[in-house]
């Protein structure tokens, strides 16, 4: 029945103009083939991406490796579209262009998929079936060293707002919570004082395919302290990449607190470190 939900969604894609899948670091080939391969992917506004959307990367990173039977091939960001209609979202070109310049320049394995953000806005559950299309069924998947094909399992990787966001009632559908933490799962970069005990409990039919990450550093920067900092004028570097800073002051962005933050018709929004979506996911 799964496999069934998956074809009709991937049967329903359609690309935006001009739209390739990137994947020029992504790993085909397994390095341990005891290990069951995985993509990582942090959806988001990414207005702008700050070094903890990179991190919670970090994070998850030596998390799989000391506590799972996991190897990560690869990690993605994949900014929202502008339909999404968050008061403010910056718009998709700029995102894509900020997330693009941070990966490239600080990163050896994280890539920015387009896909989500170009087009009308796609709810989380059909942008990781994108994802597993693009991996398992265009690409074929991963290999071992010996030549073995392996299907890549896509996970989302997200702050503790989703978490909490999924534990509301009305918030998400149950149909996207069961095919999202059912099919694929979840890991979540804990923050103190989020109540993750309570939100995983109304979620415990998932349980087993939800992790939680510790910050064992706590960093607390966010998109929106960072755009409250560039509209004071005050400085954001060593918050954000350098490259990041540059674009943004190249480009004008985020110097007001009208609808748009760009002085021609930028947008903007925030993600508290993860994928918060606050509307009905059905």
């Amino acid at each position: 029945m799964a496999e069934e939900t998956v074809a009709r969604r991937t049967n329903s894609f359609s690309n935006p103009p001009n739209y390739s899948f990137i994947s020029h670091r992504l790993n085909k080939t397994l390095r341990d083939s005891n290990k069951q391969p995985i993509v990582l992917v942090a959806c988001g506004s990414f207005s702008p991406v700050t070094y903890l959307h990179l991190r919670m990367f970090e994070m998850a990173k030596d998390f799989v490796r000391q506590n799972t039977d996991f190897e990560i091939v690869g990690g993605y960001l994949s900014p929202v579209s502008d339909m999404y209609k968050k008061p403010g979202l910056l718009n998709a070109r700029h995102r894509v262009n900020m997330c693009t310049l941070a990966a490239e320049q600080t990163s050896s394995w994280l890539m920015i998929d387009s896909w989500e953000a170009f087009q009308s806005y796609q709810r989380t559950a059909v942008v990781l079936d994108h994802f597993d299309y693009e991996i398992n069924t265009v690409l074929g998947g991963v290999h071992t060293q010996s030549g073995e094909h392996r299907n890549v399992r896509v996970m989302l990787l997200a702050g503790s707002d989703l978490i909490s966001t999924m534990s509301e009632p009305g918030v998400w559908s149950h149909a996207d919570l069961d095919h999202i933490l059912g099919r694929y799962g979840t890991f979540i970069i804990e923050r103190a004082g989020s109540g993750m005990d309570q939100a995983t409990d109304s979620l415990a039919r998932w349980r087993s395919n939800i992790y939680l990450i510790p910050q064992l550093i706590q960093n607390d920067v966010s998109s929106t302290k960072v755009r409250l900092f560039l509209r004071r004028g005050l400085s954001v570097k060593y918050l954000l990449p350098a490259a990041v800073v540059e674009y943004i002051e190249e480009n004008n962005l985020y110097l007001d607190d009208g609808p748009g933050t760009e002085k021609d018709k930028g947008k903007d929004s925030d993600v508290s470190g993860g994928s918060s979506r606050k509307a009905l996911q059905s």
